[in-house]
């Protein structure tokens, strides 16, 4: 514990919390790739359809790579990390949004990613993310570690750079909604120190 925060290997039966803040790491869109299901009739709602991602499916991305971080007894953040193989390059995008987002982990094999890294409102601000990325760092060794956040989450990109982050490529962002703020995806990697 540092600072009064607990990091711990999340559980499986914690699958809907941990739902919650992969969509706050990704400020909505993971709900919006996940009404996908809703729309074919495979799940009630974009949330149950992101805890049975979480909780079932097999792959990166799970409940098993993800930390959480606890305050005070409460779930208050979560990291989500794991080795990016060989095996990015045949990943077939389920959706148009997400090939520039594989375009850019197709350039980071051999990297540990850090998919998502999510603290609730009321939590932010007391060191809950700069601890998640420490103990990230320690789950990639040797690797670099790598991740991709929106050109215009100034806050994330601010921890992220003071953490040792650096730009190394961004792509522009396929548009959800005509109305949706235009962006890129910002590829940041650390170096091994």
């Amino acid at each position: 514990m540092a600072g009064g925060i607990t990091i711990r290997p999340a559980e499986r039966r914690e699958a809907a919390e941990l739902a919650i803040l992969v969509d706050i790491a990704a400020q909505g869109f993971a709900s919006w790739l996940w009404y996908g299901a809703v729309q074919h009739g495979v799940t009630d709602t974009a949330f149950e359809r992101g805890r049975n991602k979480l909780r079932e499916e097999p792959g990166p991305g799970n409940w098993r790579d993800a930390l959480v971080a606890e305050v005070d007894d409460e779930v208050a953040g979560l990291s989500v990390g794991y080795a990016i193989g060989p095996d990015v390059s045949k990943v077939v995008a389920g959706h148009p949004v997400l090939e520039p987002l594989l375009a850019l982990q197709r350039q980071i094999v051999g990297h540990w990613f850090i998919e998502s890294l999510g603290v609730y409102r009321h939590q932010r601000g007391r060191g809950i993310g700069r601890a998640l990325l420490a103990k990230e760092f320690k789950r990639a060794g040797s690797a670099p570690v790598s991740l991709i956040t929106e050109s215009h989450n100034d806050r994330a990109q601010a921890l992220y750079r003071a953490s040792g982050f650096g730009e190394a490529a961004r792509v522009e962002a396929v548009r959800l909604f005509e109305e949706s703020k235009k962006h890129d995806w910002v590829l940041l990697t650390r170096k091994v120190a």
